[in-house]
């Protein structure tokens, strides 16, 4: 199993989405050269450079690196020194509190590698996780090494690399089960080929799971014994989660080349204050009890809110983000159940929204969408 990575300028500039690996290819370059801690084997980076590369940090030569998670800081390091183990790391939490953005730049910071990864649905099943055949040279030639599919986690395996797994509890029990072996034994059992896999040093899994998803499977106890689990919270202050929001929305606006204004920061902070307050049942001066909708307001549904009025202001307005540029957004964000969550909006655009100061434009915008 190989991945062809665009190494052209050119052609990484005409890539919608760069893996970790190649966006911050030049910090991940600057902290090799200046790590001198020990390293775990077949790691890229030693456990106190992985930090530092999430974290964010200023190197001994004045090199920056920018904050990938912002964040309590013994959270990642948790989660750095469970992979350092023989344990796997299960990243659990609410949706959209960057579980699968810390799982992709600790595979690249630890791997150089963020690409071995098995999306978890309801339609995965047991080759995606352990192997699959090529059915051609199958019924040609019979089971045999060549007409063996490598799997994610066989090829992580043999090159002693991390295997992300994503929404591991859509995946069925039965499903799941296949991984107790694998991370136990540390072998892939081929019993066609009368063979195994064993895994090499720097090989182990990191998954991820929402602890609000509808129609999840379960994680048996004999599984579950077999991972680290590090919960991702919300952000803990309002403050935080402006600057979260403020950093990924102008990064995502870069990427997509929107050719509009950097965010105007208080547009943020209100987008903030309505989620956090909806998402808390209270208003953030404490007098006004609120319902909740039935949506998870995380950080990423604001980042989302952000960059769809970013888009609407380049292409339909002058640029500059404004209530009405974010309005049809928010009021999409929240209102997911047509009939109780549009109820709690318009409560709160009547109680909150219309009644505080310099909001009135807000509340008229998303009067409008209504």
């Amino acid at each position: 199993m190989t991945t062809a990575f665009p190494t052209d300028p050119a052609a990484l500039d005409a890539v919608q989405r760069r893996h970790a690996e190649q966006q911050f290819a030049e910090e991940l370059a600057e902290l090799a050269r200046d790590d001198d801690k020990p390293r775990p084997p077949n790691w890229e980076l030693s456990p106190w450079a992985v930090c530092t590369y999430l974290l964010g940090g200023t190197l001994a030569n004045g090199f920056i690196i920018s904050p990938k998670y912002i964040g309590n800081q013994r959270v990642i390091q948790g989660a750095v020194a469970t992979l350092a183990t023989d344990r796997a790391l299960l990243l659990y939490g609410v949706p959209g509190t960057a579980k699968s953005w810390v799982s992709e730049h600790l595979a690249a910071a630890i791997s150089g590698k963020s690409t071995l990864i098995i999306q978890g649905t309801a339609g995965t099943d047991e080759s995606a996780i352990r192997y699959g055949w090529n059915y051609a040279r199958l019924l040609a030639e019979g089971p045999s090494p060549a007409a063996l599919v490598v799997s994610p986690m066989m090829f992580a395996m043999q090159q002693g690399k991390l295997c992300r797994i994503e929404e591991l509890t859509r995946i069925s029990a039965e499903v799941q089960d296949t991984l107790i072996t694998i991370l136990s034994e540390k072998t892939l059992p081929v019993p066609e080929l009368n063979m195994e896999v064993q895994a090499r040093k720097g090989f182990n899994v990191i998954a991820t799971a929402n602890s609000r998803d509808r129609g999840v499977n379960e994680l048996s106890s004999a599984l579950m014994r077999r991972f680290n689990t590090v919960v991702l919270p919300v952000p803990e202050t309002f403050e935080q989660e402006v600057h979260i929001v403020e950093q990924r929305a102008t990064a995502l606006g870069r990427a997509l080349e929107l050719p509009a204004e950097t965010p105007a920061l208080e547009e943020i902070r209100r987008v903030v204050a309505v989620f956090r307050e909806l998402r808390e049942g209270l208003t953030s001066d404490g007098k006004t009890k609120l319902k909740s909708p039935s949506g998870t307001l995380s950080p990423a549904e604001a980042i989302s809110v952000i960059n769809s009025g970013m888009a609407m202001a380049a292409y339909y307005g002058d640029g500059a983000l404004r209530a009405d540029d974010l309005a049809a957004g928010l009021t999409g964000a929240i209102v997911k159940d047509p009939v109780q969550d549009l109820i709690v909006w318009k409560e709160y655009l009547q109680t909150v929204v219309k009644e505080r100061q310099g909001w009135k434009d807000l509340y008229r915008a998303c009067h409008e969408v209504l």
